[in-house]
């Protein structure tokens, strides 16, 4: 068993708590470092960049839709890829059946 631990976070150099729970966590999904900010510099960072590093506004860039016809339903959706001519293309809920998820 973990037991917890004092970190500084690399932002604002405030001591943080990384408790075992969150070690058992970290050591259960593989993660092999230690978190470098603490939860408020994380949030705060993570709000920055919008979930991500996108664009230098934090906006995520617009994706460009394409209009098909699902192949086993035919209902008509639209799919973030330029669909080709020699394999089918599902609406969600077909490619969800379809791919056992």
């Amino acid at each position: 068993m973990s037991e917890d631990k004092t970190l500084t976070c690399r932002d604002c150099s405030v001591d943080f708590v990384f408790s075992a729970s969150e070690q058992d966590f970290y050591n259960e999904k593989g993660f092999t470092n230690e978190p470098g900010r603490c939860p408020e510099c994380r949030a705060a960072r993570k709000q920055k960049n919008n979930g991500g590093g996108y664009s230098q506004g934090g906006a995520r860039p617009q994706r460009e839709m394409h209009d098909v016809v699902c192949a086993a339903c035919g209902v008509e959706t639209q799919v973030p890829f330029r669909p080709s001519s020699d394999r089918p293309v599902y609406c969600r809920d077909c490619f969800s059946k379809n791919s056992g998820r």
